[in-house]
């Protein structure tokens, strides 16, 4: 035991020093196509709820709540998949909740009224919630520490991927007939099929199985690494001071969240998740139906909705490469006030280029916000409460995005677009001044206690 803890140390080291390879590209599209296929359910939703409007004759407050209870699930789902993550694994925790929401997607294709959609949703957030923070725990382990940061700002980025193939779903297949929705949902199964690959084609975190005492397991993960980029192993390493594990169990990892050392940072990225979450949900779900209020035809709302779309992958690249130049904290906070001055314009914007021009600046820096938050978020924890940590974060976030959906009728009300989106604003700006209040970690060994 005594010649296992210090190869422990030795693991997380060679793990950083590692080039990119072709490794590190599969594991990375592997999670990037499983978190584009989240994003494409989750742009669904709002292009299908602007058509159950007038095909169902819904309400505003059922629109809704049909949006808000999917979020209820992520809640629950982020909450518990962190947990889960650090006792079971990321790959297997990974692997179950894209079977548990692929399964829900698919069966929302036959709901016939509200109350069962409300249930599948519910189900489709539980299994949601839970793998996006799970996979970007998952891949900050194996990324190299140099540029750990723009990787997971890429794996983000597939989530603009998955919500243009939503918003081309919405724009080509939904009004296509009466049923459109129904084979949007189908198309949202696909993540079922690729559960089976993510469970059998990635492997597990050497960082997580070392953390368990499953050394050799993870030597073996690593070395196949080393042999991929050509390096030679070099298993003994310097003697380094055995990396201590800060909790064992659940309750211990929840306590240690709110201890003297993590308090802060803590706070701060709850606060960060829960501003972000409340502004991206509360607009970017809605966006289709407001248009639509706003007397564009249905047709033309999701073409508005597609160019916006495309925006977030330039919003993306720009985060990536700044993350690594800038550091998190700068990055976040720039993206954040960004996001903040392009929903004032957007709620203000009369006329189709200001729409889509507005549109277009909310969508390049509220994503490469999104990328900034995901790469920051599992850095500022240890290995043993990393998944935890990140968990729990997303989930505080998703009570958030639970409330917008509901709040947005209620703001619309009162003082219409101009409003809503000066709400977004404030919320944008609070979560600009909570980022710098977490560590920065860029080209830093993650801390593997």
């Amino acid at each position: 035991m005594s010649e296992a803890v210090p190869s422990r140390a030795t693991l997380a080291s060679r793990l950083d020093d590692l080039p990119f390879t072709r490794r590190h590209a599969r594991l990375l599209t592997g999670s990037g196509v499983g978190w584009a296929l989240d994003a494409m359910d989750v742009g669904l939703i709002s292009f299908i709820l602007a058509a159950l409007a007038q095909q169902w004759d819904i309400s505003k407050a059922e629109s809704g709540w049909i949006a808000s209870v999917g979020f209820i699930g992520m809640a629950l789902g982020a909450s518990l998949g962190g947990l889960l993550a650090d006792r079971f694994g990321r790959r297997q925790v990974f692997a179950l909740t894209l079977l548990v929401y692929g399964v829900a997607t698919g069966a929302s294709a036959l709901a016939g009224g509200v109350a069962i959609l409300l249930v599948l949703r519910f189900f489709v957030g539980l299994g949601l919630g839970a793998e996006l923070p799970v996979a970007s725990t998952y891949v900050s382990e194996f990324a190299p520490a140099r540029i750990r940061g723009r990787l997971i700002v890429i794996l983000e980025a597939f989530w603009a991927v998955g919500w243009t193939a939503a918003a081309l779903i919405g724009y080509f297949v939904i009004p296509a007939s009466a049923d459109g929705w129904r084979w949007a949902f189908a198309l949202g199964a696909v993540p079922a099929v690729y559960a089976l690959i993510v469970r059998w084609g990635l492997p597990e975190s050497p960082r997580w199985l070392a953390s368990r005492g499953r050394i050799a397991a993870a030597e073996r993960i690593v070395e196949k690494f080393e042999a991929d980029a050509g390096v030679v192993a070099n298993p003994a390493g310097p003697a380094e001071r055995p990396a201590r594990t800060i909790a064992d169990s659940g309750a211990a990892r929840l306590r240690a969240l709110w201890s003297a050392e993590f308090r802060v940072r803590t706070l701060c990225i709850w606060v960060v998740w829960f501003c972000v979450n409340f502004a991206y949900y509360g607009a970017f779900i809605w966006i289709p139906s407001i248009l639509v209020d706003a007397g564009y035809d249905l047709v033309r709302s999701f073409g508005f909705t597609l160019v916006i779309t495309l925006a977030q992958l330039p919003g993306y690249a720009v985060a990536a490469w700044l993350i690594e130049v800038w550091g998190r904290r700068v990055t976040l906070s720039v993206f954040l006030v960004g996001s903040a001055v392009s929903a004032v314009l957007f709620g203000t914007a009369s006329g189709d280029a200001a729409i889509i021009g507005s549109g277009m600046a909310l969508s390049f820096f509220n994503l490469g916000a999104w990328g900034a938050l995901y790469a920051v978020t599992p850095e500022i924890y240890p290995t043993s409460l990393r998944g935890t940590g990140s968990g729990w974060a997303a989930g505080v976030g998703r009570i958030a995005s639970i409330i917008a959906p509901l709040l947005v009728p209620v703001l619309l009300g009162i003082g219409g677009a101009p409003l809503l989106f000066v709400v977004f604003a404030a919320f944008f700006v609070v979560g600009a001044v909570a980022a710098w209040g977490l560590v920065d970690r860029r080209g830093q060994a993650l801390d593997d206690r």
